[in-house]
Formats: C-alpha cells, sequence, structure tokens
C-alpha cells in the first residue's frame, strides 16, 4: 500500500517536473517572439516596392522605397535622382556605427559651399512614422527645423533609434551591405572625425521600377 502510494506521488512530482519544464519552454519561446518583434526594423522586402541603386565609387548600393509611410519623401528622392541631381556628390560625413551622410550638391566637383549646407532650393515637410532607425535604414538629413529636408540623406550603420519619429525615415538596403561596411569604415578626421579622408563620391542614382 505504501509502495503504491509513493509510486502515485512519484508520478504526479513527474507530471508536475513536466509541466513546469513545458511552462519554462512556453515562457521562453514567448519572450524571444516578443524580443524578435522588437528588434524587426520594417517589413520584409516587397517585390513590388520601387527602387533604387547607388552607383559609388565604393560599389553599389541597393534601396527599397517605403511610399506607404513617406509618399512625399520617396517621390522627391525619386525625382532628383531622375534629374540626375544626385550625380557627382559624395558622403561627405561619415561616422563609423552610425551613418554615412550624402546627397548635398556642395561636394560636387568645382563647388565652393560648405558641404552639408546645400540643397535642391526647396524644403519639404517631414513625414516622420513609427520604421525604427537601425542598420540599413535610409532617412532625410535636416536642420533642427522638422521641415527643412530638402536633398540630404543618410544611411544608418549602426542603431540609431533615438532619431526615431524625429526624422523621416523612407527606404532600406536591400543590397550592398559590404560596401555600407566599406564606405562607414573609411578614415575620418575634423572636430567630429566625420569628414571623410578618402572620396567616396555617387557617380549615379538609378531609379527601378516597381517590381525590378
Amino acid at each position: 500500500m505504501i509502495e503504491a502510494r509513493r509510486e502515485v506521488a512519484v508520478a504526479k512530482c513527474e507530471d508536475l517536473g513536466l509541466l513546469r519544464s513545458l511552462m519554462r519552454h512556453l515562457l521562453l519561446i514567448f519572450a524571444c517572439t516578443l524580443a524578435g518583434a522588437a528588434d524587426l526594423p520594417m517589413k520584409e522586402s516587397t517585390p513590388t516596392a520601387p527602387r533604387a541603386i547607388l552607383h559609388t565609387t565604393a560599389g553599389d548600393i541597393t534601396v527599397e522605397f517605403w511610399p506607404d509611410v513617406a509618399p512625399k519623401t520617396v517621390a522627391n528622392f525619386v525625382k532628383l535622382a531622375k534629374e540626375g541631381f544626385y550625380n557627382g556628390t559624395a558622403f561627405h560625413r561619415i561616422i563609423k556605427g552610425f551613418m554615412i551622410q550624402g546627397g548635398c550638391p556642395n561636394t560636387k566637383a568645382g563647388q565652393t559651399g560648405m558641404p552639408g549646407t546645400g540643397g535642391p532650393g526647396y524644403q519639404i515637410k517631414a513625414e516622420f512614422n513609427d520604421r525604427p532607425h537601425v542598420r540599413g535604414v535610409l532617412s532625410m538629413a535636416r536642420s533642427q527645423n522638422p521641415d527643412s529636408a530638402g536633398s540630404q540623406f543618410f544611411i544608418c550603420h549602426g542603431d540609431a533609434k533615438f532619431l526615431d519619429r524625429q526624422y523621416t525615415a523612407f527606404g532600406k538596403l536591400v543590397a550592398g551591405d559590404d560596401v555600407l561596411e566599406s564606405i562607414a569604415t573609411v578614415a575620418c578626421s575634423g572636430p567630429e572625425r566625420s569628414t571623410p579622408a578618402k572620396r567616396i563620391e555617387i557617380t549615379s542614382v538609378e531609379v527601378l521600377a516597381a517590381g525590378k
């Protein structure tokens, strides 16, 4: 009788241990799922989303635009690209672990204006959204005025979520991460250590039709 009770007690303990183990496993899966969801910067690549290839002297970078969250910003970038505005500009501000910035016409050969202060002659309204600024995200540079973006943009080299909802994220890198790494790690100088010692130029921007 005692032996039977002992077996029943052991069986219950084993069942309880199995239940506890199962609960811990489920909680771990749930926690990992939440963590993964928090780290997801954006939707997966959409085959029909518009794209562009930034042909640079360091290699090609392909970006996919987000017209669903920043339609006017995307339209402006595409317009400038098709007009050849970005041809011959250079990445004038590079901070490893943060971002690479370009799109200033003052960086073109022969220009005398201060790099980082030029634009297309107009400004566009901000389209702040919930897409986080993580590696590979394409966003518009601006001054202190939220609606001061024009042509300058940056591509995040690292996590920059402190910029979220304060700068207009409008796309992401989908090819050329090695090129981003190469540009972001060039030697830099200056007070901010962001002035590249080597000129990295955008030779042209090729806008691709949706689905390409």
